[in-house]
């Protein structure tokens, strides 16, 4: 849920959310990776949901993740969607504290080889997508630079 859709959907269940997608982009404004950690079984869940990803469990608490991991996969789009410049490399990235966070890559997309997987990256900021038709407005993502 994205736009208006989310902003209805926080508002409704507000006294549920303990990090809302709000609060997400505002961390990520200020360089920070936050997440949930769950008092139940101890894992952690990022971004922002209403119940733990592992158990279920509803006993979560806001805490900020290292924004350090590891590059699981990625790709070069070369052809973009509206409102985006080519090239650019959306990857996923399994944090140290376990959650895959989805992000953006900040690296040649020219020099990008299968070797990237499994290589140490952090969190070096945050990039803005620009809103489109379908988004309601721009978002931020995690902006992920290369450790070694």
């Amino acid at each position: 849920m994205v736009g208006i859709e989310q902003e209805v959907y926080e508002k409704k269940y507000k006294e549920y959310l303990v990090l809302t997608l709000a609060d997400y982009q505002e961390g990520l404004k200020e360089g920070k990776l936050l997440g949930l950690k769950c008092n139940d079984c101890k894992q952690y869940t990022c971004p922002p949901m209403m119940v733990c990803q592992r158990c279920g469990g509803m006993d979560l608490e806001k805490t900020e993740l290292k924004g350090e991991g590891e590059l699981m996969t990625f790709t070069v789009i070369r052809v973009p969607p509206e409102g985006h410049e080519a090239p650019y490399i959306p990857c996923m990235v399994r944090t140290v504290e376990g959650p895959w966070v989805i992000g953006r890559l900040d690296y040649d997309p020219d020099k990008a080889t299968q070797d990237l997987c499994g290589k140490k990256v952090r969190m070096k900021g945050a990039y803005e997508w620009p809103g489109d038709k379908f988004s309601g407005g721009p978002l931020l993502c995690p902006l992920f630079e290369l450790a070694e």
